[in-house]
């Protein structure tokens, strides 16, 4: 019995547009809700917002058998950190700050187990291998393994290409945010240089082998980054949605008096 099919990587790989949001409360019961709602992927995000190991963990369960496939993001790129939700569930990463070939392909190697790789061969007692009832988790998780990217300095886009060209990364996901910011123009995204960058970047990913990827908060942003090539492409974040929904409102209500 293998592992598991990694439906996304699959579906990267035929070309599909997938459509995702950020989950950003750290708890499974609003990341269940996100995930009844038909999303493609959902970011179970562990750079901005406060998960640990066992809420990601308590967020898979609660996505397992749902049409959303989980995309848990890491503060960084450690191997130690990998292996963990890797063992917890996870089959795709998203990895912040890449800015280099050789960084790309270390965390090739911590998605992998031997030779391929260096990831810890302990499956036996993870939640990955569903405690031992897939017995042949350990010779064929390999190749279920989809690893994204994040291109988001100036550094990053000047080794874009290298990045692009190493084996094992599925797709690049160029961050808006801290892009604009390396390049000078913190908090807009829409400047025109940085809107330049980032229209170059998709269009530099589309045209290779590998799925480009961002996120936009609004639609018109959103489909200005698809028509550049965006491939995966985020449309929303919970905590905002639910920010912005419960202010208007509060405004709504208030405006009458």
């Amino acid at each position: 019995m293998p592992a598991p099919v990694n439906s996304f990587k699959h579906r990267l790989a035929q070309g599909q547009r997938l459509i995702g949001c950020w989950a950003g409360f750290a708890d499974p019961y609003p990341t269940e809700v996100l995930a009844s709602a038909g999303f493609d992927w959902l970011v179970i995000d562990g750079e901005h917002a406060p998960n640990d190991l066992r809420t990601i963990m308590a967020q898979l369960v609660a996505m397992k058998g749902a049409h959303s496939h989980p995309v848990v993001r890491l503060p960084m790129g450690e191997t130690w950190a990998i292996k963990q939700v890797l063992d917890a569930g996870a089959q795709t990463l998203l990895i912040p700050m890449v800015e280099s070939a050789a960084q790309a392909q270390d965390l090739v190697r911590a998605m992998r187990y031997p030779p391929q790789g260096v990831r810890g061969a302990g499956a036996a007692l993870a939640r990955a291998s569903e405690f031992s009832a897939i017995p042949d988790y350990v010779t064929t998780a390999n190749d279920q393994m989809c690893l994204l990217v994040q291109v988001e300095t100036r550094a990053g886009l000047e080794n874009l290409e290298a990045i692009l060209a190493v084996e094992g990364v599925d797709g690049v996901f160029i961050g808006p945010a801290d892009l604009a910011a390396d390049l000078g123009y913190p908090g807009n995204s829409a400047a025109a240089p940085v809107a330049a960058a980032i229209q170059q970047a998709l269009a530099t990913i589309a045209a290779s082998p590998k799925a480009a990827g961002i996120l936009a908060v609004d639609d018109e942003t959103a489909q200005t980054y698809a028509s550049w090539g965006a491939q995966f492409l985020a449309v929303g974040i919970d905590v905002v949605m639910l920010a912005r929904t419960a202010r208007e409102t509060v405004a709504l209500w208030q405006g009458r008096g």
